[in-house]
């Protein structure tokens, strides 16, 4: 058989059906899907996602046995709805619209009304008996294939509309009269020419042709493209186009078009959600044009209606076991389904719904945890405003994306881009538009004056997880003047404002804001995932502070205590100084002597806090200039102090010294220098102080009653005997510790394999060592010889020019890095069969690296406290999905 790229649906049967989203697309897979299963869907065709990859590869052609297929298809939806395209009496109009694997609302194109020009228009306005409904699909298709396929900006278009009202004194786009309509049309025409020098196309073929064409090439617009890189979604995955005949929205006040969820996408409350307009077309909903009605409106409305519509999306959450996102139209009071899919929810609506379900005995426990993605996670960990705080409430929105966010206001997409960079934003608008996806990504917050809960501010900042507040009608936004208005208030580029779009409020100022806590379903769904994970998960955490944060969040012990972040406190710089600056190893002791007692309450401090569970403690790794004043500004000030006649001054002098030791310290490339336990064996004094100090520390506590596990871990190790003279002074020092205050302690000394050559002579450190912490960010340095400080100047780029998929210093690369770690893994527990192995680089919180280091046999990942549960959701879908115990098919 000839490969099938063009799939029919209609009249209560579909050539595809529901798990054919590779091929058909989410859109066209839930369009089979419903037509199969008996739901009212207008019948059309699904050219697959195949065809969108084959057009591209081929210099955007279609081969002629894909034309003839559509073509073919063409005829069979004409047969089934006794009309056909161009046809001047009775003409055949459809919609065109992308559909790919994963929802990525609003960032390709749809045209609807295509099939109209000004003969097939007449025929519209006999069989309908309605002009003013024919005239406004004919502008709206122009309006929509203008900007769509003819590239004409689609502000062209509002302005004349804009004008066209202001002169008629009127406010919505449905009080406009037939003659204004006709107007529209025309001057729509002229404004297309004007700016492309081509005619409006009048041959509803030709028209069909440049629609389908144009939505593949929506698949690689800048909107999309940012959208995937958002949402970790494949660009080789192509986009399908569903062609539909259409159905109208606009026909009058018994018609009606509306979008919604079969529960509450923001909360995740068990309530019918969604909005309608009559009287309107899809887009109208979407776009923010018109504020909507509620959903349960309709219940009054048109009652019948509501009850079909109630009816169906039942039948279909209980069909796929999950919410539905549904669009439907109302012709003429008979009701039309034109899409489920999975609906795109919160983080705390998708732990709700998943609990849900399972106490509903729709899902088992196992897919309730795949079906909350751990990014999703981050939502919830973050704060949100103090219910104690006196509020400034200047206007009250639509709660769209939970959650709090306080910045500064910034007026345009781009605007938000910039200003980010320096601190939080919120970005205002109007209304947003796909356009805007860059800026909504760089905010904080949303604010839109117009629009309702499944406008595109809302639905892309739930999908985000960025709190929104949409539909905000008291507000007047002025782009242009880069202000808004609220009441009596005036908010100017640049002021602090908060929003919390958990209650819709706008608030002036910046709110104080509190910290989340793992409570409720939360926590019901991460106890599910506990019993379901092998992986251990510990944090990164350097103060006690941190420590508490960690534990409140799950976390299983430290797997890195940097202990040079504690040398920056204020009062402890000038005596590492001192250390460093000393010419003796006795001058050098006496400020280690200094610096002891500070380590030692600071291992003892979180020592208190992990009651009992490890703490591995990284012995310092920088290289020693980082903790002295910077060789430029040295030598700019001794120089201005020379120019000032002050260089034989005592402060002169220091000076002097302070950069005569800078410029010895000096290296070219100091992340390769002399750092690590490379300082350690050539100042052996700096390791007994902090072995010391941990173990002092730990003593302290052992004789409370209190158990402590410290962990010493030995960085940037690359041979054995590097290993072997750290440890030997450790182990030296605990004895003696532990014989001073007579206590026993249980600790291992270990090390961070960081090196590629770490790597490919585990097994002969291993000997030595007990335990392995993988320090991915510079095993990533080291194995690709980039520069971390200075490799974002073109990863960037890479990453838009398709030579990386991701950041490798964000998500592990598992073919070059991930070969490294497992084969350390593999030649470590070769001569030591039961080493401890983890990772404690930011890769510990990062899903796909979780997975990874789950499959590679790791005993724990570690990662910032606020990537704690984020952590434990991974490994329990890296446990889940390893098991077979839930199909593909039975997740999201």
């Amino acid at each position: 058989m000839a490969k099938k790229f063009v799939y029919f649906f209609g009249n209560g049967k579909a050539d595809g059906h529901g798990d054919m989203k590779d091929l058909l697309g989410g859109k066209g897979a839930g369009l089979a899907e419903m037509t199969n299963a008996g739901v009212p869907v207008p019948p059309g065709f699904t050219i697959t996602t195949e065809v969108c990859n084959i057009y591209s590869e081929s210099g955007r052609k279609l081969p002629k046995e894909v034309e003839k297929e559509i073509d073919d298809n063409l005829a069979k939806l004409e047969k089934a709805m006794g009309k056909k395209l161009g046809d001047v009496k009775d003409p055949l109009l459809v919609s065109v619209r992308s559909g790919a694997k994963f929802s990525m609302p609003g960032m390709m194109d749809t045209v609807l009304n295509l099939g109209l020009n000004d003969e097939t228009i007449q025929g519209l306005i006999a069989k309908s008996g309605n002009e003013r409904f024919a005239w406004d699909a004919y502008r709206r298709f122009i309006q929509m294939f203008g900007n769509v396929v003819m590239d004409v900006d689609k502000a062209n278009f509002e302005h004349i509309i804009d004008a066209t009202k202001d002169k008629r004194g009127i406010k919505l786009d449905v009080d406009m009269t037939v003659a204004d309509l006709k107007d529209l049309v025309a001057q729509f025409k002229k404004k297309v020419k004007a700016l492309t020098k081509k005619d409006f196309p009048q041959d509803p073929h030709a028209q069909l042709r440049m629609a389908e064409e144009a939505v593949f090439q929506s698949w690689n617009n800048p909107r999309a493209i940012t959208y995937r890189r958002l949402n970790d979604i494949p660009g080789n995955l192509g986009t399908a186009v569903n062609v539909q005949a259409m159905v109208f929205g606009n026909m009058g006040d018994t018609s009606a078009t509306g979008v919604g969820f079969t529960r509450n996408p923001a909360t995740g409350d068990k309530e019918f959600y969604g909005e309608y307009l009559t009287n309107a077309q899809g887009e109208d909903v979407v776009a923010g044009i018109r504020t909507p009605h509620p959903i349960a409106d309709l219940a009054k409305e048109m009652p019948k209606v509501y009850k079909q519509l109630r009816d169906i999306t039942g039948r279909l959450e209980k069909h796929y076991r999950d919410v539905q996102d549904f669009e439907f139209t109302v012709q003429e009071n008979v009701l039309f389904m034109l899409q489920t899919r999975t609906g795109k929810r919160t983080a705390q609506a998708a732990i709700k719904i998943a609990v849900d379900m399972v106490k509903e005995k729709l899902i088992s426990k196992e897919e309730a945890i795949l079906r909350v993605e751990p990014n999703q996670l981050d939502q919830l960990l973050h704060p949100i405003i103090d219910p104690k705080a006196k509020k400034t409430v200047i206007a009250q929105g639509l709660k769209a994306s939970p959650g709090a966010a306080v910045g500064k206001a910034v007026f345009t997409a781009d605007d938000a881009v910039t200003e980010a960079q320096k601190g939080k934003v919120i970005l205002v608008r109007t209304e947003t538009n796909p356009d805007d996806i860059h800026g909504m990504d760089a905010a904080a917050g949303i604010l839109t004056a117009r629009g309702g809960m499944t406008s595109h501010a809302a639905v892309v900042a739930r999908g985000m997880g960025t709190p929104c507040v949409a539909g905000c009608e008291s507000l007047r936004v002025s782009e242009k003047d880069r202000k808004f208005t609220a009441g009596n208030v005036t908010v100017k580029e640049g002021d602090w404002i908060s929003i919390d779009g958990s209650t819709g409020e706008v608030m002036l100022g910046q709110m104080p804001t509190i910290e989340p806590a793992v409570t409720g379903d939360f926590g019901t769904l991460m106890s599910w995932a506990d019993a379901a994970r092998r992986l251990k998960v510990r944090a990164n955490a350097d103060i006690p502070r941190d420590a508490i944060v960690a534990r409140q969040f799950g976390a299983e012990g430290i797997g890195l205590c940097r202990t040079e972040h504690m040398f920056f406190a204020e009062d402890r710089l000038p005596i590492v100084q001192e250390m460093i600056l000393a010419d003796s190893v006795g001058a050098r002791q006496k400020a280690l002597e200094k610096l002891l007692p500070m380590q030692r309450s600071d291992f003892e401090g979180l020592f208190t806090e992990m009651k009992g569970y490890p703490v591995t403690i990284r012995l310092l790794d920088p290289p020693l200039h980082e903790f002295l004043p910077k060789r430029e500004e040295l030598m700019v000030e001794l120089a201005t102090m020379k120019a000032l006649k002050k260089g034989a001054t005592p402060k002169a002098k220091k000076l002097e010294k302070l950069l005569a030791r800078v410029e010895e310290l000096h290296e070219f490339n100091p992340m390769l220098g002399h750092r690590g336990c490379r300082l350690g064996i050539v100042y052996p004094e700096i390791t007994r102080m902090q072995a010391r100090a941990i173990f002092e520390a730990a003593a302290l506590l052992a004789k409370k009653k209190i158990k402590v596990i410290p962990e010493v871990m030995i960085p940037l190790v690359g041979t054995v005997k590097e290993f072997s003279n750290q440890k030997k002074l450790v182990v030296e020092m605990a004895d003696a510790v532990m014989a001073e205050n007579k206590v026993k302690i249980e600790y291992m000394v270990g090390t961070m394999i960081e090196l590629p050559r770490a790597a490919l002579v585990a097994d002969t450190i291993a000997k030595e060592a007990e335990f392995f912490s993988f320090g991915t960010n510079d095993l990533t340095q080291t194995t690709f010889g980039f520069s971390r400080d200075d490799a974002g100047k073109f990863i960037t780029y890479y990453m838009e020019n398709g030579i990386f998929e991701k950041d490798p210093f964000v998500a592990l690369d598992q073919e070059g890095v991930g070969q490294l770690v497992k084969m350390g893994v593999e030649r470590g527990r070769s001569t030591r069969e039961k080493l401890k192995v983890g990772i404690c680089g930011e890769h510990g919180g990062e899903p796909s690296s979780v997975e990874f280091c789950h499959r590679t046999g790791l005993d724990y990942v570690s990662c910032s406290p606020y990537r704690v549960p984020i952590a434990r959701m991974a490994a329990a879908h890296a446990a889940i999905k390893q098991s077979g115990k839930v199909k593909a098919s039975q997740t999201k």
